[in-house]
């Protein structure tokens, strides 16, 4: 018979990035699309905002993260994984949700790409207008 440890899995959004997180219990190793948390986010900045849930509840050699980032870009992938892994650890302690709410960290990033419109270069820039 095996023995399952406890798994945790929840969905983070940013822009058009999806993340699918699973927390276990374990050393602190993250896994992104089946790579290396550091191959994946080069960015020191982007690698600080995913540890931001982590780092705050002092909780980064606790679990192991595992996850799957479809969509977007570097910025919303990291956004998405942050919001994922503040999710999964509030299921995993209900005590954490005070001071990840506080932090921001529970709150989804509802702003998207504006779309652009006819008659404009893009969202809301005019082309040159020339008097004659």
């Amino acid at each position: 018979m095996t023995v399952t440890t406890p798994l945790t899995q929840k969905t983070g959004r940013r822009k058009e990035a999806v993340a699918r997180v699973r927390l276990r219990p374990g050393t602190g190793t993250i896994t992104i699309n089946a790579r290396a948390f550091d191959n994946y986010f080069t960015s020191a900045t982007h690698r600080q905002i995913v540890m931001e849930p982590l780092r705050l509840l002092d909780t980064q050699e606790t679990y192991d993260v595992d996850a799957t980032i479809e969509g977007g870009g570097v910025a919303g992938q990291a956004g998405a994984l942050r919001l994922g892994i503040a999710r999964a650890l509030v299921e995993v302690d209900e005590g954490s949700r005070p001071a990840l709410k506080k932090a921001g960290l529970l709150t989804r990033d509802a702003r998207k790409k504006e779309t652009k419109k006819y008659g404009l270069k893009k969202a809301r820039k005019a082309p040159q207008y020339s008097k004659r």
